[in-house]
């Protein structure tokens, strides 16, 4: 057995996190030139009931994918595994235990963005929780994604494991 690894093209999370003082939400920010990709969801921190959330978006080059099987790198469908694995970070805060991940396609077309901060929420950039570009905002905010065709969920016990999803359907429609 070989493995082929393709790497994302472009990556970033947005969110809608209270930034300091927790009156005002960070969804104008976003981590597009970070190393690490956040992904949480914070309840009760700035009142009773009050939800904060990260999502990351995530693509592929289809281009180097399809090129690939062209070339023969890349065996024939029905022969071919395609995972998506996002390997946890490990670090000092404290991390959720027992819980679920959702993971669906993102359907309109966003720009990765320049942002680093994950703790003021000082890079407001083009691709944030309200926009998907400069010059185009989400249908929905936080992102349009294909709630129907796909949706794959992962269970973690310890919060400590890797993210990791067969998305072998999906990749040969794309393909296709």
């Amino acid at each position: 057995m070989s493995i082929k690894r393709f790497y994302a093209s472009k990556d970033t999370t947005i969110t809608d996190a209270y930034k300091a003082g927790l009156t005002t939400r960070a969804i104008k920010s976003n981590t597009g030139e970070s190393d690490v990709l956040e992904i949480f969801s914070i309840y009760g921190q700035a009142s009773d009931g009050s939800v904060e959330k990260s999502r990351l978006l995530i693509q592929f080059s289809m281009d180097d994918i399809i090129s690939a099987r062209a070339d023969g790198t890349l065996p024939a469908p029905g022969s071919v595994n395609f995972k998506l694995k996002i390997f946890n970070a490990a670090h000092a805060e404290t991390v959720p235990k027992s819980y679920t991940l959702e993971s669906y396609v993102v359907t309109k077309d966003w720009n990765e963005g320049l942002g680093l901060d994950m703790e003021g929420y000082t890079d407001e950039d083009t691709c944030n929780w309200s926009n998907a570009t400069f010059n185009d905002a989400w249908n929905q905010p936080g992102g349009d994604f294909d709630l129907i065709n796909f949706k794959k969920i992962q269970s973690f016990s310890t919060g400590l494991e890797d993210l990791e999803i067969d998305i072998t359907d999906l990749v040969e429609s794309w393909i296709d």
